[in-house]
């Protein structure tokens, strides 16, 4: 006959003593509650959902562009020194005539000589100027899977070099957010370009696109959970 115990009963409590006393039900307890703990913060990361990763990054620095303007520099042409003439030391006997080299004349032409270096100057270069940036595409974050909201922006310089910003960036935090951008027209997520880690779930961020991406083509931005292929948010690209 099996004994069946009812809580508050004297042999229930004296059971459940017992087995308070065993070790191999501590140390069962002990790997239970160690497996159920990884579970809830190391994979399901339920502790995200209540602390916000904030950033506030400062608009891109763009690298030096290719279209920055140059002139070309005017430079001098080289100019052979004037060479004084040397004169023969003066003997008793006066040389000839022709043998005498004018001293005026080394002067005038050394004179001619010099206003014509100092007439060929080089023309000033007028500074450099970095190429202007401009919004290219924009959109608005949608909620998905998650409250989402903000903006995102693509920034270019016209050299080919472009990121994609977010300003005014909210949405749920949880593990593994990367941020992608989709081609819509392909449906789901089979087509896309990773931009990496999403950096904080709260705040302006910046991230820099591959050069040869059609954003004609890749043109959703999306907030996705790798760990849980699930999509938080959403902001469809239009050209500006």
């Amino acid at each position: 006959m099996r004994e069946e115990f009812v809580v508050g009963d004297p042999g229930f409590t004296s059971t459940m003593r017992k087995w308070a006393r065993d070790p191999k039900v501590l140390v069962s307890a002990a790997i239970v509650g160690t497996g159920l703990a990884w579970l809830a913060f190391g994979y399901f990361g339920v502790h995200l959902l209540f602390i916000d990763d904030r950033v506030d990054e400062a608009p891109p620095v763009f690298a030096e562009g290719a279209l920055q303007s140059t002139a070309p520099t005017m430079v001098a042409p080289a100019t052979t020194p004037p060479v004084l003439a040397t004169t023969t030391p003066v003997h008793a006997t006066a040389p000839a005539p022709a043998d005498i080299t004018p001293i005026e004349s080394t002067a005038a032409s050394t004179t001619t000589t010099t206003a014509a270096t100092t007439s060929v100057q080089a023309s000033p270069t007028p500074p450099s100027t970095q190429p202007a940036v401009a919004t290219e595409f924009h959109g608005a974050f949608e909620s998905r899977n998650h409250p989402t909201s903000g903006n995102a922006l693509v920034l270019g310089n016209g050299t080919g070099q472009r990121f994609l910003r977010f300003e005014s960036f909210e949405t749920d935090n949880g593990p593994d957010l990367n941020v992608y951008l989709v081609n819509s027209a392909a449906g789901g997520v089979d087509d896309f370009v990773d931009l990496g880690n999403l950096k904080g779930n709260v705040g302006d961020q910046n991230y820099e696109i591959p050069p040869d991406v059609d954003l004609t083509i890749y043109d959703t931005v999306l907030i996705w959970c790798v760990r849980f292929s699930s999509p938080f948010g959403e902001a469809t690209l239009v050209p500006a």
